[in-house]
Parts: structure tokens; C-alpha cells; sequence
């Protein structure tokens, strides 16, 4: 991604980050780019006016609108709003995942809840720390959400909030067949209204493309440089860091992390004084999760490996990608004796874990507080 101080257009910084990466531009993704390099030389131009004009006046410029970018899964719908976040030379800007955000909605109206309107005053909140909002992936599926978010939007807009957001579904796709679904219409046709909708058509899945170069578990002395290979590849353009995640109130030590791909050690995730919960909170954060040094299963780590079944069991049920690098092929996992009741189960799910129709699943992903920070 762009430094902080670097300006660069989203049109400069593509052409630059394929190259670098060695990826091929498709008609959707150029698209895209011409339409959020506009939303950019907006946004810029409407900054210069607003420096000009000393702030708001009645002299003050039409704020923008936004985009709402939309298609399936793996398209490159995140990567490129990223990408157009870091360009973009604001400081009032704020880039999010909506289940993330709209929990911390939630939290927020219960701590102004003493406010005569705790939503319009939550809107005032964000309105003046935030020009642009970024909201990843919205997808509307509790009717809690549902009442509050037509509101919510309402009251930014006229504040001159700029949205962009990323979807899997069209607008009129949202809250499909939900409770009182009628009253949300009105957020649908707010959202046709203020954002410009762009679609991502085409069914090309780029995340699963890279995966499916190289197997995603390995059983060989060149596994950390193969696996290391895979991550630059699927992190190209993001970027990374070592140190650790917080689950909850426990932190957890990561060899790497990107926005969306984390890397932990077997030792550290397994080994610790880890449980369901910490794992769920990953496997909900992480679309993509890398694990290195899986030892062989026995009865002298039965502690290690029940955790083991534990990690596979949550990853699997949220349709989480898994590569890992194995002491011995993963049928051979587990030793005679060694979590035999589980240890069939678990082998199916790692062998399925492998094939072309997992890697192509949705990931399950709910509102989750899961922080990254340097050490």
C-alpha cells in the first residue's frame, strides 16, 4: 500500500501493484478503478475547497457521493478499496468491517443512551472525526441492525459523510426475506440514492486462483519457504506486520498478519492456554489462516492435540482456508491411541479442507472485536 506521505492516485497505485505483483488487470477491477479514481479526484478537490473556503460557510462545496462496489466473493472488492483508502490524503477517514462497526453501534448508543436521541448523537460523533467511511462487506442479516442502519445512514449523509462500501449482494439483495423487512426499504432506496452502485460482475474468485497454485498443506523441508511464497502472494498490495492479535482479553502471538490473513506458530496457538472461544474469534476475523510446525499427533501432546481439534473444528464450520505446513502427511496426523475418537473426523475435515469446493466457500464472519496492534 501507498505510505502515508505518498500521494498517488488508485489509477497509479493499480498499474504499480499489478506490475510489482505480477497480476493481470480484468474488465470489472478496471472499471472499478476508473470510478474510484473519480470519487478520489472528487474528494481531493472538494478538500482544496473546503481549505479555501476556511471551513463551512454557505460557500462551502457539494460534498461527494460515495460508492457502493458489489459482486461475488474473491472478485478483489477489498483489495481495491484499500487500496483507494491509503491514496486517499485525508486524516478524518475510517476503513472497517460492517459487522465490526455496527457493534460498536450498538456499544456506542448504549454509552450515550442518556442523549434525547443516543443515534443522532452517535451520528454527530462520526460525522466530525470521519469524512470518509469505508465499510467492508455489508450484509444485513439481524433486524436490530436493520432499524438502526436507515437511520444511521440518513443522519451521516446529511452530514456530509462520504460511504463507500464493499458488498457481496446488490442493495436490493439485502436483509433477503428478513423480519419486517418492509421497514428497511427505505435504507435500500436511501443507499441507491446517495451511492453511485457498481458491480464486479464476472466469477472469477482471484483468492482461490493463488491458492490453488500450490497446495495448502505441506509435508517438506521447503514448506516455510513455499508457504512464505503463498503469503506474499495472497497479501500483495496489504500490508503486514508481526507481533500479536487480542481475542477478547487474551493476545495471541502471530508470525505475520494482514488485514484479512493471519500467520501463528502451532506452539503458540495450540500450546497455550487457548479455547473455543479464542479460535472462534479468529476463525470470524480471518478469511485466511496460515499454521506452521503442525507436530505429529501422540499421547505425549494430548493436550496440544485436543486444542488441534478444537482450531480444525471452528475453522472448518466457518469455511476458513487453512494452510499449514505438517511434521508428516496429514493422514499419517495422528498416531494409534491418539485422540481416537476424534482423529477420523478430523482427518476428513483436513482432506476436504484441501479440495477446490471448500476453498471456494463463503467465509462466515460475524461482529467480532478482533484488534491487530505492533508490538
Amino acid at each position: 500500500m501507498p505510505q502515508n506521505d505518498t500521494v498517488i492516485s488508485p489509477k497509479l497505485w493499480y498499474r504499480e501493484v499489478c506490475d510489482k505483483a505480477g497480476f493481470v488487470a480484468d474488465a470489472a477491477q478496471t472499471a472499478a478503478i476508473e470510478e474510484l479514481e473519480t470519487l478520489w479526484q472528487q474528494l481531493v478537490e472538494f478538500k482544496s475547497k473546503r481549505d479555501r473556503f476556511l471551513g463551512r460557510s454557505l460557500l462551502s462545496p457539494h460534498v461527494p457521493h460515495g460508492l457502493y462496489i458489489w459482486g461475488g466473493v474473491g472478485r478483489g472488492k477489498t483489495f481495491l478499496m484499500d487500496g483507494f483508502y491509503h491514496c486517499l490524503p485525508y486524516r478524518r477517514k475510517r476503513r472497517i468491517h460492517f459487522h465490526n462497526f455496527m457493534a460498536e453501534v450498538h456499544h456506542e448508543m448504549k454509552r450515550l443512551s442518556h442523549a434525547p436521541d443516543p443515534l443522532m448523537a452517535l451520528a454527530d460523533n462520526i460525522a466530525h472525526a470521519t469524512r470518509l467511511l469505508c465499510l467492508d462487506e455489508l450484509h444485513v442479516d439481524d433486524i436490530a441492525d436493520a432499524m438502526i442502519l436507515g437511520r444511521l445512514l440518513s443522519a451521516l449523509f446529511k452530514r456530509g459523510v462520504v460511504l463507500l462500501t464493499t458488498s457481496n449482494y446488490p442493495p436490493d439483495g439485502l436483509y433477503p426475506n428478513g423480519l419486517q423487512r418492509q421497514n428497511f426499504l427505505p435504507a435500500i432506496e436511501l443507499l441507491k440514492q446517495e451511492l453511485k452502485v457498481l458491480h464486479f460482475d464476472g466469477n472469477k474468485d482471484y483468492r482461490m486462483l493463488q491458492m490453488v497454485r500450490d497446495p495448502v498443506f505441506m509435508a517438506s523441508d521447503d514448506a516455510d519457504r513455499r508457504m512464505e511464497s503463498l503469503f506474499k502472494r495472497l497479501t500483495a498490495g496489504l500490508q503486514t506486520h508481526e507481533g500479536f492479535v487480542e481475542a477478547g482479553s487474551v493476545r495471541i502471538s502471530v508470525l505475520h498478519a494482514a488485514r484479512d490473513i493471519v500467520w501463528f506458530d502451532f506452539k503458540e496457538l495450540c500450546g497455550g492456554n487457548h479455547d473455543q472461544s479464542d479460535y472462534l474469534a479468529i476463525a470470524h476475523r480471518y478469511p485466511t489462516v496460515f499454521l506452521s510446525g503442525v507436530p505429529r499427533m501422540t499421547p505425549d501432546n494430548a493436550a496440544c492435540s485436543r486444542r488441534f481439534t478444537w482450531l480444525i473444528d471452528v475453522l472448518y464450520d466457518n469455511h476458513v482456508k487453512l494452510v499449514a505446513s505438517f511434521a508428516v502427511l496429514p493422514e499419517n496426523l495422528y498416531e494409534a491411541g491418539c485422540q481416537s475418537s476424534e482423529s477420523r473426523r478430523i482427518s476428513s475435515r483436513l482432506t476436504e479442507m484441501q479440495t477446490h469446493r471448500y476453498l471456494g466457500l463463503p467465509h462466515h464472519s460475524c461482529g467480532v472485536t478482533l484488534t491487530e496492534e505492533r508490538i
